[in-house]
């Protein structure tokens, strides 16, 4: 059975520019359309989070005025519920063995620019799977949690890598806006990573070998199928 590893954020505030707080958490739509689909196709998928601290909702992902579809709003709180209790008491990070899993996948929220992105058991996790081939998928500000993939000499791990995430654009149009405390797409490619965003608010994938990236939540169902796409291939 093919076997996933989803590192979902811990982190249920973010500060902001002025200094005050936020609620956040993982992005609702992101985490169901990729859990969902993967379940769907056979895999087994455990849920990890730093410490293995329980996994919040952004409560904005499941407001109506926000997401713009109540219907949905409806059916992510319904497969939320399904799953709660894996939410509540997810798996350590630092407890498990990423190499043994035959991907990663990182959904976003503003929470994994909270923890993920400076996380050392994340890190270390991720420089692992990378190094065992692993396919890894974050998308939205999943992508935040590459950061803290730094190798023992201090380089990037990822330096040099195509892939998207949520732009600045998209930050100030339609997030955190003039709070955001700092734009994960400006931090990557400060680090040396390639990153080639697509229209704002469209469906944008990138795939570098073992990488697959999604810009936004409209990318959710992409990533998801980008990354049963590869999976299939290496079953083949």
């Amino acid at each position: 059975m093919t076997s996933i590893l989803m590192i979902v954020t811990a982190a249920d505030a973010i500060e902001l520019a002025d200094g005050s707080t936020h609620p956040t958490g993982f992005w609702a739509e992101e985490l169901v359309v990729a859990h969902r689909a993967l379940t769907a196709a056979g895999a087994e998928v455990t849920l990890a989070t730093p410490g293995g601290a329980p996994a919040p909702v952004d409560p904005g992902s499941l407001s109506p005025e926000i997401v713009g579809d109540a219907a949905k709003v409806e059916e992510f709180q319904g497969y939320l519920e399904s799953i709660a209790a894996e939410l509540a008491a997810p798996a350590a990070i630092g407890d498990l063995d990423a190499a043994n899993y035959d991907a990663l996948v990182l959904p976003g929220g503003h929470g994994p620019m909270v923890d993920l992105a400076h996380d050392p058991a994340v890190g270390a996790a991720l420089v692992a799977a990378d190094r065992a081939g692993v396919l890894i998928a974050p998308f939205c500000h999943g992508p935040a949690a590459l950061l803290s993939a730094t190798l023992a000499d201090g380089g990037f791990a990822f330096a040099g890598r195509a892939l998207t995430v949520f732009t600045d654009e998209e930050e100030r149009t339609g997030g955190l806006g003039a709070g955001t405390p700092w734009f994960v797409a400006s931090a990557l490619a400060e680090r040396g990573a390639h990153v080639e965003g697509g229209a704002a608010w469209s469906s944008h994938v990138v795939r570098d070998g073992n990488l697959i990236t999604g810009q936004n939540p409209q990318s959710s169902e992409a990533v998801a199928g980008a990354l049963l796409e590869a999976l299939g291939e290496r079953a083949a």
